[in-house]
């Protein structure tokens, strides 16, 4: 499959002097992040509860599930994951890298929408 580059969408953006969301907007946009397993979740909230979470009273599989989570700057919120289909394969960083690759997709439509709502209104609609 052929790959569209950063610098044929930049050499095409100039010819046409067409407006479009790169990444640098899209990495712009965000907030901040936080990164958590579901396991992380679970003890988190029991403690909440005021209660305290029993080692192995959860099933393993909770720590193998990393979520991203990011807030943008108008405070919308976004969610990628990653899940570890064998226990001896998981690590922790790349769980979150690839968690939040897909919290990144997810991103995308959203400020593909707002720039065409920005390009009708300019236009009178």
């Amino acid at each position: 499959m052929n790959k569209v580059t950063e610098e044929q969408l930049q050499a095409h953006q100039k010819t046409t002097e067409g407006k479009r969301v790169t990444m640098d907007d899209l990495l712009g946009n965000i907030s901040s992040e936080h990164y958590f397993t579901s396991m992380d979740g679970v003890i988190g909230e029991t403690f909440m509860r005021g209660e305290r979470a029993e080692e192995g009273s959860q099933p393993d599989a909770l720590s193998y599930l990393t979520f991203c989570v990011m807030v943008l700057k108008n405070g919308f919120t976004v969610t990628g994951q990653s899940a570890c289909a064998d226990p001896a394969m998981f690590n922790r960083e790349i769980g979150k890298k690839i968690a939040k690759e897909d919290a990144l997709k997810q991103i995308w439509p959203l400020m593909g929408y707002a720039l065409k709502q920005e390009i009708y209104l300019a236009n009178g609609r």
